[in-house]
């Protein structure tokens, strides 16, 4: 009788033991993927890309800083171009996905379509196109939205500032309506050619797009 009981006890033990292991591995799994710092895919024009300004001086690297001072667990990745239109960036993105995996797309993306005069649904196919590339990624999708000058006639301008609101909703996707909010009628803010940001005007910048970006980051 003593023997089956210590057999009893000894099985319990193993079986206790057993349990406790896998909780342990369990929690350190979980505690693993809640401080992997998840990546942050800025995909983006000139606006975005630093053009005419120091190294560091853009918001993308404005508000990678933040986020570390926030102690916000992500990794930011700027694969914005100079001069890049919606077609070039829904063809670069594909690539990118792959070898970065964001868990947060960001779409920066549609002025220099605008600014070319291009039609605003070729511009509105290709940032869906993205959005669904990124979404079947697995990553969620934010876009940052631009306004036309009323030179381009009022017609272009309202339909083309209108298209990121409508895509936004069709994809629900989170939106910055206008990132050069309070900046745009302000031309001591630009460069000498009317349409980069200085330095300057960049933490405005960051104040526009931060609030969106803070949730859509979290909300992964």
């Amino acid at each position: 009788m003593l023997n089956v009981l210590v057999g009893i006890k000894n099985g319990l033990s193993r079986k206790l033991s057993t349990q406790a292991l896998a909780a342990l591995l369990l929690a350190s799994a979980a505690a693993s993927a809640y401080s992997a710092p998840k990546t942050v895919l800025v995909l983006g024009d000139s606006l975005s890309a630093e053009y005419g300004l120091a190294r560091g001086a853009g918001w993308v690297a404005l508000a990678e800083q933040k986020l570390k001072d926030q102690n916000i667990q992500a990794t930011v990745v700027n694969a914005s171009v100079s001069g890049e239109t919606t077609s070039g960036g829904r063809s670069r993105l594909p690539a990118l996905l792959q070898k970065y995996k964001p868990a947060l797309v960001v779409i920066e993306l549609g002025a220099n379509d605008g600014l070319r005069g291009l039609p605003v649904a070729a511009a509105e196919t290709n940032l869906r196109a993205m959005a669904d590339a990124a979404t079947k990624a697995d990553a969620r999708v934010m876009l940052i939205g631009m306004r036309m000058p009323p030179n381009y006639g009022r017609d272009y301008a309202d339909k083309f500032y209108a298209m990121y609101g409508s895509l936004s909703k069709e994809i629900k996707a989170p939106l910055v309506p206008f990132m050069l909010d309070g900046i745009a009628d302000q031309p001591q803010l630009f460069q000498a050619d009317r349409l980069h940001p200085l330095a300057t005007a960049h933490p405005t910048i960051l104040a526009n797009i931060w609030p969106v970006l803070q949730k859509s980051i979290k909300a992964n």
